[in-house]
């Protein structure tokens, strides 16, 4: 691979500090001291629809670190040993919303998966009684990223770009959000904050897509990397994604922005070796290409996490221009931080879980790969 392999070692070892000295899966139960959070300049009431799912109690907390007040609005059936201190108001979002009736708030927090009517229903409800409307859109809203670089004002799907007739049910992913984001504008004109996260990873993310890579290096020996280690990443550590969002919530802001990170695109190389910093693993890294993955039937995303190589309509996947949203606050914590909070959230999980990710290659199916990379050359 054309990667020095010696300078991303350095570079990650900078990066890691002493959390790349001794940390094992025993010693990633000790966390760090956790970082002060510092108190808003004005406390704020927060409306959070939903709010116990992956990236919402994230949200709750450090709202409530910030000083504000916090109420949460979900059908009452998930995590509900969260936040015994937080108002919480009983609905349903399919229509059920009289539990919000005669209350007024700041900012509303939409975290709704993708359900454009879901959208109209709680925005019309709220229009007279919120002053601003956030929601959390996708990356995967865009028509295509092949633009280089990406930026927030690149087309986003319609029915006939996605190829779709009206009246299907359900509707494709990316279509829903963007639908739903139009819902959200149209109701709420000019008040409007819309947030497309690329992969959220870090802590109590039960998708493994990126979890995978850190508990792969840990476990040692000889890893199966793809491509050449040069292709571009840009991911969203949870706690900067909902951090940022409360702040904007706090500062007002409207306008539409990209959720990922960091700012300069990382490589793949510096991705998989800054992770290997907060291991003591003895591993190494055999790079495989593309075409032979493609051949093989080892796919990017999927069995590979986190890599998307930039083929042909997939150019700016990972080629972000972030400058408006670091303009509006955006900040990422240290990769060593987030690969080393995910292990230690990872070995938290019982034995099974820990045995079953839900993503990335089976270790059979990885010696399988490697063996045959290794014969062909």
């Amino acid at each position: 691979m054309s990667t020095d392999r010696r300078e991303f070692l350095r570079l990650t070892a900078a990066t890691a500090g002493t959390l790349a000295l001794g940390i094992t899966p025993h010693a990633l139960a000790a966390s760090p001291i956790p970082r002060p959070v510092p108190p808003a300049k004005r406390a704020i009431r927060i409306l959070i629809l939903g709010g116990t799912g992956f990236i919402g109690p994230y949200q709750v907390r450090y709202a409530l670190e910030r000083g504000h007040t916090v109420t949460l609005f979900n059908r009452g059936r998930t995590n509900t040993h969260l936040f015994p201190g937080v108002e919480r108001l009983v609905g349903d979002r399919n229509g059920q919303l009289a539990a919000l009736a005669g209350r007024t708030w700041d900012a509303v927090i939409d975290n709704s998966r993708a359900n454009p009517e879901w959208v109209r229903l709680s925005a019309e409800f709220l229009k007279d009684s919120v002053d601003r409307y956030f929601y959390v859109s996708s990356r995967s809203a865009y028509a295509d990223t092949s633009r280089v670089p990406m930026t927030a004002d690149a087309p986003t799907f319609t029915y006939e770009t996605a190829g779709i007739s009206r009246d299907a049910e359900p509707l494709p992913y990316g279509l829903a959000k963007a639908l739903s984001e139009r819902v959200a504008q149209r109701i709420f004109v000019g008040r409007v904050n819309i947030v497309r996260p690329g992969l959220i990873i870090g802590p109590d993310d039960e998708s493994d897509r990126f979890t995978y890579w850190p508990v792969r290096i840990q476990r040692g020996g000889e890893v199966l990397a793809p491509g050449d280690g040069s292709d571009p990443v840009q991911i969203i550590d949870v706690r900067d994604l909902t951090e940022w969002m409360i702040r904007m919530a706090e500062d007002g802001t409207a306008g539409v922005f990209n959720g990922i990170g960091p700012g300069t695109p990382r490589p793949m190389a510096e991705l998989l070796y800054g992770i290997r910093g907060v291991t003591t693993a003895e591993t190494t890294f055999t790079w495989v290409n593309l075409e032979f993955l493609t051949e093989i039937g080892v796919r990017p995303y999927s069995h590979m996490p986190v890599w998307r190589p930039p083929t042909e309509g997939y150019e700016g996947f990972a080629r972000f221009d972030l400058t408006p949203e670091i303009e509006a606050g955006l900040t990422f914590r240290p990769l060593a931080v987030t690969a080393r909070d995910t292990l230690e959230y990872h070995f938290s999980r019982s034995p099974e879980r820990q045995a079953n990710l839900r993503a990335g290659i089976s270790a059979d199916r990885e010696a399988e790969v490697l063996a045959a990379w290794h014969a062909r050359r």
